[in-house]
């Protein structure tokens, strides 16, 4: 259903299922899959491919052009998935050939008001950005990661699967996996992410380990390589401290201790 008031190119290619309120504006290059809900004022634009079953809450603008001076219009995109809800005045902008060209945004997220993802910034599944969160450009979010109202996150930065951040966070460095990092300038892990990981299903002796593993990573006391090669020898058999490990040991912009 497409409200009279609405504003779609015939170009747009748009499930017959997908609800479009007044005045909405839905640019030529547009994919939007079915069950998918424009409720109204929803702006989107460039080459943007939305999944199914979304909620989009009015005043969103979905597939701008990227807040990057190097574009030039060229051919970009922003891939949204499924049964994701995209609050009041949300904003996910087209990536950048430089960057990749692609903006992505997961399955199963909730994206509060005023919080925007920059250009070629990746986000997993199951991701929560609270009110006014600022994502910037070529940023990645893995799976069940929650943001803090008012946070940024840096260029270039990543988060790990399961990390919580706290509010009014600055994160410029990396966040590892199933950690809690709050603060800004430096933003410091705190402990573990025990209840997030409690509501996910992991295992009582597994949270355990983790635990002590985020533990000897946050000591000031002993050097870096040191505290990894001690995680991996006292937990290494468990998957989820060699994610964690692999994490680090990756970075190229630093992680946060």
């Amino acid at each position: 259903m497409i409200h009279p008031s609405a504003l779609v190119h015939p170009e747009a290619q748009i499930d017959p299922s997908v609800e479009i309120g007044p005045f909405c504006i839905i640019g030529p290059r547009v994919k939007i899959g079915k069950g998918t809900r424009l409720m109204s004022h929803v702006v989107v634009d460039g080459w943007t491919e939305i999944g199914e079953d979304n909620v989009i809450f009015p005043f969103a603008v979905l597939g701008a052009v990227p807040q990057d001076l190097k574009y030039k219009g060229e051919d970009t995109r922003l891939v949204i998935g499924d049964r994701n809800r995209i609050r009041e005045s949300v904003t996910l902008n087209l990536g950048t050939v430089q960057g990749g060209g692609l903006t992505q945004l997961g399955n199963d997220c909730l994206l509060m008001a005023y919080s925007h993802l920059g250009h070629d910034s990746i986000v997993g599944d199951h991701c929560i950005l609270a009110n006014s969160v600022a994502v910037a450009g070529h940023v990645i979010l893995e799976n069940h990661v929650t943001l803090g109202g008012m946070t940024g996150v840096s260029q270039f930065a990543r988060v790990g699967s399961h990390a919580y951040i706290g509010g009014q966070s600055g994160v410029e460095r990396d966040v590892p996996p199933f950690s809690i990092a709050v603060g800004s300038r430096p933003c410091n892990v705190k402990g573990t992410n025990i209840v997030g990981l409690r509501r996910r299903g992991f295992k009582a002796e597994t949270i355990t380990r983790i635990n002590e593993a985020i533990k000897l990573w946050t000591r000031p006391d002993v050097q870096k390589e040191q505290c990894l090669l001690e995680i991996e020898s006292q937990y290494g058999e468990l998957a989820e401290v060699q994610q964690l490990l692999g994490f680090i040991r990756s970075s190229e912009t630093g992680v946060v201790r």
